[in-house]
């Protein structure tokens, strides 16, 4: 991992929420608005005082969020509903992403492998959230090879890829986490969530 560079904290309350089979912390709009970025951003900090940093994944409402599980300490662990304290700062450098197997593979016998790392962390997360944008397998083999070409030729990020979309398929719909309380429909858009994420001390479940 990079230097690390910070600007101010923000410290704020909220619940555990889970989505489908994942416990998800959804950041209130008001203090996602004070983040850098509308797409992903790095954050590092402390959740009922346990250090931790993490990339935070855009919701596609004007927000952003993360997932809890396995994030503490076993004897830490988080359910749904339990309200959490945070300490919040962005983080100026990228944590490095986990390269899933079949981009690894593509990137080696593509022979890419010193194009992907000669690029920045960040252009790296773009590239594998991109790919990762769809749950059709062959729409994900197709990006990967697309991926590969494009690093060939020099190409440094996915074109036309709006980075404030939701990319975890697993709880979102079309780029847009799914709603907690229904786990079926997706969260309206911001202006909505805004009245009921507004404030820092707030319910997730209705």
């Amino acid at each position: 991992m990079e230097r690390v560079e910070t600007v101010d904290t923000i410290s704020f309350n909220a619940e555990i929420c889970k989505i489908n089979t994942w416990h998800i912390l959804r950041i209130p709009a008001n203090v996602s608005q004070q983040l850098p970025s509308r797409g992903m951003v790095m954050i590092q900090g402390t959740l009922n005082g346990f250090p931790f940093k993490i990339p935070l994944e855009p919701d596609g409402a004007g927000s952003h969020w993360f997932r809890t599980d396995h994030l503490l300490p076993n004897a830490a662990q988080l359910n749904v509903d339990d309200a959490v304290s945070l300490v919040i700062e962005p983080m100026k450098d990228w944590l490095e992403p986990e390269v899933p197997p079949d981009l690894q593979q593509a990137i080696r016998s593509g022979e890419v492998e010193n194009q992907w790392n000669i690029i920045t962390t960040k252009a790296r997360w773009e590239w594998i959230r991109w790919i990762r944008f769809s749950n059709n397998p062959a729409t994900r083999k197709k990006r990967i090879k697309t991926a590969c070409a494009m690093l060939k030729t020099g190409k440094k990020r996915p074109c036309c890829f709006d980075q404030s979309r939701c990319t975890e398929t697993a709880v979102s719909k079309n780029g847009i986490l799914l709603s907690v309380s229904s786990n079926y429909a997706p969260l309206q858009k911001s202006i909505d969530c805004k009245k009921v994420f507004g404030i820092c001390t707030f319910r997730v479940h209705e």
